[in-house]
C-alpha cells in the first residue's frame, strides 16, 4: 500500500509536533515536510510532492487562505485539508480546499479526513457545512442567487438531485442510501456534476446550492 504523502502547514510548532506525532504514526501516512507560514508551502510542495496539505488558516505572513488559493491554482495541485476555527469570512469557503476540520477535532477524525481527501472524497460533514455556509450569508447573497440558479440549470433532474444532497454534506455512501444508487454510480454522478458545473470540489457544490437557495444554512 502506497502511503499518503502529507505536508503540515501551521505557525504553531507545538501544533505541528502534535499533528506529526498523531498522523505520522499511522502506517498509511508519511509526513513529508512542515512549514510555519503559507508562503513556504509552495516551495515545499515543489520539493516534497505531497498528496495532501493540512493547512492552518490563521498564520502571520502568508495566511492559509492565500496559500490554499495558490496551491489549488496549480495544474498538479495537491488536495488541501483546512484546519479552521470558523473565525473566517466566506473567502475561506471559496479558496478551493477539499475539506475542513476543526482544530479540536478528535485525532481519529482528522486521520480519517486526511484519508478521505487523499482518496478524492473531500470532507464536508453536515456540521461543518452548516457553520461554513453561515459565514457565506450576507448582503451579497441576493445578487448571487440568480447567477447560481442559472448555473445549476445546466444539470438534469438527477444531477440537480445529487448536487442538493452533496450540498447538505452527505458522503458518497450516504448519497447512495438516500437516492438508492450504488456508491460507484454516485461517484460517477458527482464527478459529472463537478464537470458540468466547472467546479473542482464538493465544497463549491455546497456553496452553489446554497447561493441558489436549494440548501439552507442548516444543511436542510
Amino acid at each position: 500500500m502506497t502511503a499518503i504523502r502529507l505536508l503540515l502547514v501551521d505557525d504553531d510548532p507545538l501544533v505541528r509536533a502534535g499533528l506529526s506525532l498523531m498522523l505520522g504514526g499511522a502506517d498509511d501516512i508519511e509526513i513529508v515536510g512542515e512549514a510555519a507560514d503559507g508562503g513556504e508551502a509552495g516551495a515545499l510542495v515543489d520539493r516534497t510532492r505531497p498528496d495532501v496539505v493540512l493547512m492552518d488558516i490563521r498564520m502571520p505572513g502568508t495566511d492559509g487562505l492565500v496559500a490554499t488559493e495558490r496551491l489549488r491554482a496549480r495544474a498538479d495541485a495537491p488536495q488541501v485539508l483546512v484546519l479552521t476555527t470558523f473565525h473566517a469570512d466566506e473567502q475561506v469557503l471559496r479558496a478551493g480546499a477539499g475539506g475542513f476540520v476543526l482544530k479540536d477535532t478528535p485525532p481519529a477524525e482528522i486521520l480519517a479526513a486526511v484519508r478521505r481527501v487523499a482518496a478524492g472524497e473531500p470532507v464536508l460533514s453536515p456540521s461543518v457545512t452548516r457553520q461554513l455556509i453561515e459565514h457565506a450569508a450576507g448582503a451579497s447573497a441576493g445578487t448571487r442567487r440568480g447567477a447560481a440558479r442559472e448555473r445549476i440549470g445546466v444539470l438534469n433532474d438527477r444531477g440537480r438531485e445529487v448536487a442538493v444532497v452533496v450540498g447538505r454534506g452527505a458522503s458518497n455512501a450516504e448519497i447512495a442510501g438516500e437516492l438508492y444508487m450504488s456508491v460507484a454510480t454516485v461517484e460517477t454522478d458527482v464527478s459529472r456534476v463537478l464537470a458540468e458545473l466547472g467546479l473542482d470540489n464538493r465544497v463549491r457544490i455546497a456553496l452553489l446550492t446554497y447561493d441558489a437557495g436549494l440548501v439552507e444554512a442548516g444543511g436542510r
